[in-house]
């Protein structure tokens, strides 16, 4: 099992999630499309050669973003690492992804 976390602007918040949930990820028991999320501020700085989706070249950004956290479970982790970054509207989406241990 896996938790997965991510960061992503509220305008695409739903839409990531779903595509993450679709994936399989955020079932405990019999529930599913579980997750925590809390709102807070991101800010990153575009370098030569990038093509922000928010922000220019060498200008510091700052953007309310949402964390969003939930499980995965092993069969299907890299299944929904896929769904996030191609649902994510950041070139580069930051995400952790940690391996629990249950007990």
């Amino acid at each position: 099992m896996y938790k997965l976390v991510f960061f992503v602007p509220a305008s695409h918040k739903e839409a990531v999630k779903e595509a993450v949930f679709n994936a399989g990820a955020g079932r405990i028991g019999n529930y599913d499309q579980c997750c925590w999320e809390c709102k807070g501020s991101g800010q990153f700085r575009p370098q030569p050669g990038a093509n922000p989706f928010i922000g220019t070249d060498k200008k510091l950004e700052f953007v309310e973003e949402f964390r969003v956290e939930m499980v995965c479970e092993d069969a299907i982790v890299k299944a929904a690492v896929t769904a996030l970054k191609l649902a994510h509207p950041y070139e580069e989406p930051a995400y952790d992804l940690w391996k629990l241990e249950c007990v």
